[in-house]
């Protein structure tokens, strides 16, 4: 695997319509808002990372980014633990790119680097806060196994409920998704 991008970022004056209501957004809504932890575009305004590869197909990079922002922004989810869930993606993928843009979005929600350093690893931080330990245990368990026992599912929704669970779910597939997204368009390499 090359470690290349393959996909040429596109810049903003060359995008047709439809590609320009993902690039708005994308750079204009709640990603953009807020303290900036890190670039989604780079100095000539083209997308970044996982976020350039949705524009190749409009119907679809809106609706995979629109998934993005309502798991970021809009799940029961706390910040900390969100933020734990994505690092473990991110370790569990080998992704370069989610590592370092949610090392600093983590840095931001209260994230050590000790922490941190550890989940670069694939080890489990001792976290204080059961709710936090039980979001990265399931997502330890849904990367190697892509399932959960009766147990596990019933210990999952105690500490974070079905929501929250289901929220889970749907951010380590978003993020596994991304990552793969970044190993095809972008370079990454395993």
């Amino acid at each position: 695997m090359g470690a290349r991008a393959r996909l040429a970022g596109l810049p903003p004056g060359e995008l047709d319509d439809e590609q320009t209501k993902v690039y708005r957004a994308i750079t204009g809504g709640p990603r953009a808002a807020g303290p900036q932890a890190f670039a989604l575009t780079d100095g000539e305004g083209r997308l970044r990372g996982p976020f350039n590869a949705m524009l190749l197909s409009p119907p679809v990079g809106l609706a995979v980014q629109a998934l993005g922002s309502a798991v970021r922004y809009g799940s029961v989810l706390g910040g900390r633990a969100r933020e734990l869930a994505i690092l473990a993606v991110a370790a569990h993928w080998n992704s370069a790119f989610e590592r370092e843009a949610h090392e600093a979005v983590g840095r931001l929600a209260g994230l050590t680097g000790p922490e941190m350093a550890a989940l670069r690893t694939g080890a489990a931080p001792g976290l204080a806060d059961p709710g936090e330990r039980a979001v990265l245990e399931t997502t330890g368990r849904l990367l190697r196994h892509g399932a959960l026992s009766d147990e596990e599912y019933a210990e999952a929704v105690s500490a974070v409920g079905e929501r929250g669970l289901f929220e889970l779910t749907t951010l380590v597939g978003y993020y596994s998704a991304l990552a793969l997204q970044l190993r095809v368009f972008a370079g990454e390499g395993p």
